[in-house]
């Protein structure tokens, strides 16, 4: 397994090289300027913008500005943000707990609610249950997140106020009653990401045990007397979680980007409503850093569901 790791990390390296030269070429070659404020501006003499853009590096050729970025990048130096005047990585470390909590929870609920559901709807085929979860699954998924994070909105915070539509990160309260102000707050968007991430995950867990289900050493399982539940639980269900485990591994990077339209439904300040703010105010040390925490996280979680196949399939060999 440590070889393994070791291996896979090395690859990491050649493709985290191309994907930051990929997009800091984009970046570079896309329209706007961070001083263009400053040079409308008639209290401002022309010289500070020039003298800025001179210290940024941004009339540079681009090859040499990647270089200069990747050479701070092996220093541990993110950048520095045009507009907030601080430090990327200090920027984006702030808003990685509220993302991570969020997020967290969110796909915490979509399991909870995906696996038992498509479970049981592959062990009761066609059945009420079956078609009601599969109807609901169908309507969850087809319904975009701003449509229902505006519903909640409107249902849960401005007809019967229950719940706030804001979320603060600046809560004055302290002990539980901090907790319980953080909870309600969390409710909506965790609830939105985690209800549209279950309705899809729900159909591929069904599809994936029924495959599993009529398999032959399943049928073979039966005839030795054991019950339902035994053979569903120990001998189907974890050979139809492989390619669950695929799907979730490779989805959870792009609900970090799908994030983003919740993060600015509920005005969340996480990391998405941070790379929101700085593409519209052409803030490119900031866009670039966190796009390049999003590409480390395809790599990292392919790399967790490679290593959770060893887990489910002991056949599955890392040598």
């Amino acid at each position: 397994m440590g070889h393994y790791l070791l291996r896979r990390l090395l690859l990491a390296v050649p493709s985290l090289l191309g994907i930051s030269i990929v997009l800091f070429t984009v970046l570079a070659l896309a329209p706007g300027d961070p001083f263009a404020e400053m040079t409308l501006n008639p209290n401002v003499p022309a010289e500070v913008a020039a003298n800025l853009r001179k210290q940024f590096g941004l009339d540079d050729p681009i090859w040499q500005r990647y270089f200069h970025w990747l050479l701070a990048m092996l220093h541990g130096d993110w950048g520095f943000s045009f507009i907030s005047r601080v430090n990327v990585d200090t920027l984006i470390l702030q808003r990685v707990p509220v993302t991570l909590a969020v997020i967290g929870a969110s796909q915490v609920l979509a399991l909870l609610v995906a696996l038992p559901v498509g479970i049981y709807s592959a062990a009761r085929p066609y059945s009420w249950f079956d078609r009601v979860a599969s109807t609901l699954a169908f309507v969850g998924f087809s319904l975009p997140t701003f449509f229902t994070g505006l519903l909640l909105i409107l249902l849960f915070s401005i007809k019967l106020d229950w719940l706030p539509f804001v979320y603060r990160a600046d809560i004055s309260a302290t002990g539980w009653q901090w907790w319980w102000e953080q909870f309600k707050q969390a409710i909506m968007p965790v609830t939105v990401l985690g209800l549209f991430q279950a309705a899809g995950w729900t159909r591929y867990v069904r599809s994936a045990v029924l495959d599993v289900i009529r398999l032959d050493y399943v049928t073979t399982a039966r005839s030795k007397g054991l019950r339902e539940r035994a053979v569903v639980m120990k001998h189907v269900v974890r050979n139809a979680l492989i390619p669950v485990v695929t799907l979730v591994a490779l989805t959870m990077p792009a609900v970090f980007g799908g994030a983003i339209v919740t993060e600015q439904i509920f005005r969340v300040p996480g990391i998405g409503s941070l790379l929101i703010d700085a593409v519209l105010r052409n803030d490119t040390p900031v866009v670039m850093g966190v796009t390049f925490v999003f590409a480390c996280l395809v790599i990292l979680f392919n790399l967790l569901a490679d290593v959770l196949y060893g887990w489910l399939d002991p056949r599955i060999s890392y040598s």
